[in-house]
């Protein structure tokens, strides 16, 4: 590993990471505020959710969920944060050494006393502890609003960490995938559209695989790998989803580097 390159790939990410802390930050408050109301109208909510098609309470994990209860709100609204999470993590892979190609200074860096595993392996390290902060920032948030808004209602604290340690696989997924991608295209000009899409389109996958009851889906999509709702119910993690999530997370790093050895790298003209 290159301090050096893990440094300033550390401090250019800085003003991202605080841009997307202080989202998910803002996310958990606002949502959590309102939990108060569901738990005093629980018998009301039921029923207004009783009317909904069971197929729209599917798409968006709220089938076989007690919002009045502390962690069936909370597994409800991290829906929520697991989205920004993953345009994150996405962001940070499909940039990780397109961004170089794009501006052109790839060839600079690559001319230094440094192999090219050597400069994946500092940006990736820069990109985790990116992510990292974050991560912990959402601990300590989540663990804050709902001591201020659960309203001393109890609530399994193990479940919760539960909940928390599955963002450390999501991020990882997000982040190797959309690495992999980013070296399979000819150039990424923008990552911001890559990320979207990918972010997006796992959780539109996410709910087709509820509505249309598909197990083959889930298997595709790390919301479902990681689903609030379940953890919350089973108070564990999907095991085969989690494998098959870790297995697609291996396989995407693992090919990045072999790939990235073995690029053509465009010199600036």
């Amino acid at each position: 590993m290159s301090t050096t390159i893990y440094w300033h790939e550390l401090r250019s990410r800085l003003r991202s990471v605080i841009v997307w802390s202080v989202a998910v930050t803002a996310i958990i408050f606002l949502f959590s505020s309102i939990f108060p109301g569901f738990a005093a109208q629980a018998v009301t909510v039921k029923e207004l959710f009783s009317r909904f098609p069971p197929a729209l309470l599917d798409a968006f994990g709220m089938q076989n969920t007690d919002l009045s209860s502390v962690l069936g709100f909370y597994g409800f609204i991290f829906v929520f944060v697991q989205l920004c999470l993953a345009i994150q993590a996405g962001n940070y892979g499909f940039g990780l050494v397109s961004i170089e190609e794009s501006e052109l200074t790839a060839d600079f860096l690559l001319c230094k006393p440094v192999s090219r595993v050597q400069v994946m392996t500092s940006k990736l390290l820069a990109a985790l502890t990116s992510l990292t902060i974050t991560n912990i920032i959402v601990w300590v948030v989540s663990f804050v609003s709902l001591a201020l808004f659960s309203g001393g209602r109890p609530y399994a604290v193990g479940t919760l960490v539960l909940i928390l340690v599955s963002i450390v696989i999501f991020q990882i997924f997000f982040l190797a995938v959309g690495l992999v991608i980013s070296l399979l295209v000819k150039r990424v000009r923008s990552v911001t559209p890559y990320s979207l899409g990918l972010g997006f389109g796992m959780y539109v996958l996410s709910a087709f695989s509820a509505v249309l009851t598909e197990a083959k889906l889930e298997y595709i999509t790390p919301f479902k790998h990681m689903d609030p709702a379940f953890i919350v119910r089973t108070m564990a993690l999907d095991t085969p989803l989690v494998l098959a999530n870790g297995a697609v997370s291996l396989l995407a790093l693992t090919l990045s580097y072999v790939m990235y050895a073995r690029r053509d790298i465009h010199a600036a003209s």
